[in-house]
């Protein structure tokens, strides 16, 4: 009888794998991560208390092993492909981005684990892009570019075989394990060979930057492989303090005592070497698209909260020079009306919390402080944890892909995503991610009114 590797282990051979993958691509990874891990031992080296809270929430372990990635696909079918891989891996759709409006023409959402245990045991994320065929202005490129993405098969015939497999056993047998990780990591390397001759990527690449990175090659290459850091600034002082082209600016939030949602930086993506076919002969040319990003994660913020969060980065971004120059300064002055104490967060129902039993509560032996959760933290034998945030931010990701692109100046389509397109494409219905901190909170509060239900009981 076959035995079967967990999800969550294939999950974590997976990411370890990419991660491997890539490093060898790409070696700069490798010196993002050792800056990574010193920016990271350091911060928890001079502040005990985060070390401690990190514990407290199982996520010193996770820190090291957090990874998100990102690629990009050319049709609906592929989308569909990746979705079935994906889901094989403990991975499932959440959220939907539309970046078209930013001048990137994709709409996107985020494959990821969606429960707790999931996510501890490997928080591994993979921001997936459909290509929007349709914004290509020219019909004759637009129809050139349909025939190629329609000809490629981005899996191999074993690959395929081995994925039925797993869909029909209901998981990986031990025995295929390996087999299976490395035909679907397979997908996702880089092929320095482009599908079509060098006229062709130039159009493509005139049309959009991104028109050639997704339709010029075999496959989904991933474009960046990303560690979770715990102080941005410093990674991206050690950056340029190493003389790597870092990006100009960190997308997202700007620097608070208390982090929130998703902040990004990046160096610029490589130039490397792409071989065109010409007939019996080959041109040399260039390709710019892969780059090195590192994030630092915050708390997740409710329907309030991001709805505040966007009025102050739309108060940011009014007026802001193009090249950027004032962006911090202008992003500082507009989140002064966003609070920065945890407890106005939470009172003001602007961020989501896990509620947890504190040694004190554990310890009390009835609830005559009272049965509501004021009373329970006012005693402290509740501790409210802010929720980590998972998910990524549209506008964050499309500054990322620009400044790596080359388009900065492009403005938005003339267009409006799609969500039920790009669920029509997935099979399924995309996740909301806001229903998912929902529910994490309100577990932790069904857990604790059975706690000191029972203690009154006795």
């Amino acid at each position: 009888m076959n035995r079967f590797v967990t999800t969550d282990s294939l999950r974590g051979l997976f990411a370890a794998g990419m991660s491997d993958m890539y490093r060898q691509e790409v070696p700069l990874y490798g010196t993002l991560l050792d800056i990574v891990a010193h920016v990271n031992a350091t911060v928890l080296h001079n502040d005990p208390a985060l070390r401690q809270s990190l514990a407290d929430m199982d996520e010193c372990a996770r820190l090291d092993l957090e990874r998100h990635g990102a690629v990009r696909v050319g049709t609906a079918s592929e989308l569909a492909l990746l979705a079935r891989i994906f889901a094989v891996l403990g991975m499932y759709p959440v959220g939907y981005y539309d970046l078209a409006a930013a001048g990137v023409p994709v709409h996107s959402t985020a494959f990821r684990p969606v429960d707790e245990v999931a996510l501890r045991a490997c928080p591994f994320r993979i921001f997936t892009s459909l290509l929007r065929l349709e914004l290509i202005e020219d019909p004759v490129l637009r129809a050139q570019a349909q025939k190629v993405l329609q000809r490629r098969q981005i899996i191999s015939e074993r690959g395929l075989a081995l994925l039925e497999n797993a869909e029909r056993n209901g998981g990986v047998a031990e025995d295929e394990a390996q087999e299976f990780l490395a035909e679907m990591l397979a997908i996702f390397r880089w092929h320095s060979q482009a599908i079509v001759d060098i006229e062709t990527y130039r159009k493509m690449h005139a049309a959009h930057r991104l028109v050639a990175d997704v339709a010029a090659f075999q496959g989904p290459h991933i474009n960046h492989l990303t560690p979770r850091v715990l102080d941005i600034d410093a990674a991206q002082a050690e950056m340029v303090r190493r003389g790597i082209d870092a990006k100009d600016y960190i997308e997202g939030p700007p620097h608070r005592r208390e982090a929130i949602l998703l902040r990004q930086t990046s160096f610029k993506a490589l130039e490397e070497v792409i071989s065109f076919p010409d007939g019996a002969t080959i041109q040399r040319g260039t390709h710019t698209a892969r780059f090195g990003e590192i994030e630092q994660r915050g708390m997740a913020l409710t329907p309030k909260g991001r709805a505040l969060y966007d009025a102050c980065l739309h108060k940011a971004r009014a007026g802001e020079h193009p090249a950027g120059h004032d962006h911090d300064a202008r992003l500082r002055k507009a989140f002064r009306d966003f609070p920065d104490d945890p407890e106005d967060l939470r009172q003001q129902q602007l961020a989501y919390f896990r509620y947890v039993l504190t040694q004190k509560g554990k310890a009390a032996a009835h609830a005559a402080t009272g049965t509501t959760l004021p009373d329970w933290l006012a005693a402290r034998w509740v501790q409210a944890i802010p929720i980590t945030y998972e998910d990524f931010l549209p506008i964050s990701a499309a500054g990322i892909f620009r400044s790596n692109l080359g388009d900065g100046s492009r403005q938005g389509y003339d267009s409006h995503g799609s969500r039920a397109v790009l669920e029509a494409a997935l099979g399924r219905k995309v996740i909301d991610p806001f229903e998912l901190y929902e529910t994490i909170q309100e577990k932790s509060l069904e857990v604790l009114a059975s706690h000191f239900a029972a203690m009154r009981a006795h």
